[in-house]
């Protein structure tokens, strides 16, 4: 699938997570908004979510994505893996042109519809049209640089939105609340 019109990127960084997102909404080849927020906080402030593809589609997946998270009492892993299962099953949810990226402080990983679940190799990932340069940004900054989770996450969507048409550089990142310290 290739979505357009949007670049989430996560980060981990010496025990510190980001996600962070560009803020464009394109329909077709215009800008209908430039201050949308793709990421946000799930159970507890525990768990981040971002997403790439149609907003009312991953407001669906959000809602089904913090319904497992409850169930399974915040377990990252488990919660994922119901959830690619439900999407990659479910008539309805199958029909939903989005990905996600879910994340904690300790893990990353990438959600498709598709039913794949891609577990970060590097403590990066990246969606969405502009998510290779996102995603090259941050793997040369993590190599190079001693930048924090938030800043990497920070920078290397910059990056990525002076390149890609479909991302722009107003950009909102979240950090990982560690378990037990609720913001």
């Amino acid at each position: 699938m290739k979505v357009r019109s949007t670049t989430v990127l996560a980060v981990l960084r010496d025990g510190v997570g980001a996600i962070g997102s560009d803020g464009q909404v394109t329909l077709g080849n215009t800008v209908a908004k430039n201050g949308a927020v793709k990421v946000r906080h799930l159970f507890k402030d525990q768990v981040m979510v971002g997403f790439a593809g149609g907003a009312a589609d991953a407001f669906t997946l959000f809602e089904k994505f913090e319904g497992h998270l409850e169930r399974y009492h915040g377990h990252l892993k488990r919660a994922t893996v119901e959830m690619a299962r439900e999407w990659r099953n479910d008539k309805f949810l199958r029909r939903l042109e989005a990905m996600m990226i879910v994340m904690d402080s300790k893990d990353i990983y990438t959600v498709s519809g598709n039913g794949d679940i891609i577990e970060s190799d590097d403590n990066v990932a990246a969606i969405g049209s502009g998510g290779p340069y996102a995603l090259a940004a941050a793997r040369a900054l993590v190599e190079n640089t001693e930048l924090g989770a938030e800043d990497l996450c920070h920078k290397s969507l910059n990056i990525a939105g002076n390149i890609c048409i479909y991302t722009n550089t107003n950009i909102t990142v979240l950090k990982a609340v560690p378990e037990g310290n609720s913001q």
